[in-house]
């Protein structure tokens, strides 16, 4: 908060130094050059824009959506296991010569001819294929669990892109914070300054205050530089291609009571959704173990054409055939099948349930800690309302010749480190509120 004086006497002193020459002295600072302008021009959005671009254009959103497709064609490949088939098949024989047969001395009759082109068509049916049916079903179940898993992927995108929008507006509140302390500063060593140009302050209070501000203007490009490299981290995660800047105000949504974040994050959130879809597919997977030990069975038609004929091999004909197959040992391989899938199911039970208890212990930590930076906030704010009215009644003692200026500076810096915990406080009570709607399960 800047400062200007107070009362006659000191208006009185105030306007005879102002017409005093302006000289400094040999060994004094200059004062702290104005901060330089960003570089770079960020387009403004919203939250809600921002989340948008986000899971529109996201390459890890991307990455989950291609995931779905591949998902998708998988499906088709395990119903090639039980889907018709038709395979066209041809050959050229050539002998060194004709086969015959017949009696010593003839008449001889030609088996084989020396050139002979056959060609079929061969149509194979499954009837029975337990395995293509269990197959397919395992992969539509994948295909769930990538959807449960896009779905969670798409959370943590957006609730990354939150937190570092979060932080671009806290940046802007640590900007703001600084450019006070850099306009009292200011302020302060001007007064100091015209006091020993006109002959009346001493040297040391030039000194002192003309060292308070090059301590806070360091300050001031520190934080642009962390506000730079907030608002390029948020491009980074719409997806931009420069830096990104927040609006002023930022809406959360409705944050809920802790009985109803209790109860709603078992329903609502992506992380538990996707646990429990990669428990039902490991209870299907287990089930389906019955199917290596089922016969497989096809039929086959398969027409053919040969030329020139012969008397095994007609010009025109065909043949169908059912084939059974039933496995009756195999080494052990089903029971190590079987084994393995009763584990993966116990292992995605343990996980569910582990996964319930943190999301029951996320809730209670974050709605408490969401209480806790609420009253922290209030905290913060009235400290630093008292912090510039120390600053105040300190600047106004200096001023009217009660103290020196170490008072004004140590008050000074009060202020710049309550503005500080201020702008910490209310990213705090953001970031609180955050936590508990991704908790929750109402955000995104």
């Amino acid at each position: 908060m800047r400062v200007s004086p107070v009362g006659p006497a000191a208006l009185s002193l105030a306007a005879a130094l102002a017409t005093a020459p302006r000289t400094r002295a040999a060994d004094a600072p200059a004062p702290a050059a104005e901060a330089v302008a960003p570089v770079a021009t960020a387009v403004k959005l919203t939250l809600s824009d921002a989340l948008q671009r986000a899971l529109a254009a996201n390459p890890t959103v991307a990455v989950a959506v291609a995931e779905i497709d591949r998902a998708s064609a998988l499906i088709k490949q395990a119903r090639a296991g039980y889907w018709p088939t038709l395979t066209a098949n041809g050959a050229i024989t050539r002998l060194d010569s004709d086969r015959l047969s017949g009696p010593p001395g003839g008449p001889f009759t030609i088996v084989q001819p020396i050139t002979q082109a056959t060609a079929n068509l061969t149509l194979a049916v499954p009837l029975v294929a337990a395995q293509g049916w269990a197959n397919t079903r395992r992969a539509e179940s994948n295909r769930r669990i990538a959807d449960a898993s896009a779905a969670d992927i798409r959370r943590q995108v957006a609730q990354a892109t939150a937190r570092a929008y979060l932080t671009v507006v806290a940046e802007h509140r640590f900007v703001a914070a600084v450019e006070t302390a850099r306009g009292n500063s200011k302020e302060h060593y001007d007064y100091a300054h015209t006091r020993f140009a006109g002959g009346i302050g001493r040297a040391i209070d030039e000194v002192r205050a003309a060292q308070d501000l090059a301590s806070v203007e360091r300050q001031v490009q520190s934080t642009y530089v962390a506000l730079a490299a907030a608002r390029e981290a948020l491009g980074i995660l719409v997806a931009a291609d420069g830096p990104v800047d927040t609006v002023d105000e930022v809406d959360l949504g409705v944050v809920p009571t802790l009985a109803q974040a209790l109860d709603e994050a078992r329903g609502r959130r992506t992380d538990i959704k996707l646990s429990e879809q990669r428990l039902h597919g490991a209870e299907q997977a287990k089930n389906d173990v019955w199917a290596y030990y089922a016969p497989y069975l096809s039929a086959a038609i398969v027409p053919a054409v040969a030329d020139p004929p012969t008397a095994l091999l007609p010009k025109f004909g065909w043949n169908a055939q059912l084939l059974l197959s039933l496995p009756l040992y195999d080494g052990g391989l089903r029971t190590g099948v079987s084994h393995e899938r009763s584990a993966l199911v116990a292992e995605a039970e343990l996980n569910l349930s582990a996964q319930m208890r943190q999301a029951a212990s996320d809730v209670r930590i974050t709605f408490e800690a969401m209480l806790r930076a609420d009253q922290a906030l209030v905290s913060a704010r009235e400290a630093a309302r008292l912090a510039h009215k120390a600053y105040e009644l300190a600047t106004l003692a200096y001023r009217a010749g009660f103290n020196t200026n170490i008072e004004v500076l140590d008050a000074a810096r009060q202020a710049r480190d309550a503005d500080t915990g201020v702008a910490q406080a209310e990213d705090s009570s953001r970031q609180a509120r955050l936590d508990l709607l991704v908790a929750s399960g109402r955000f995104p």
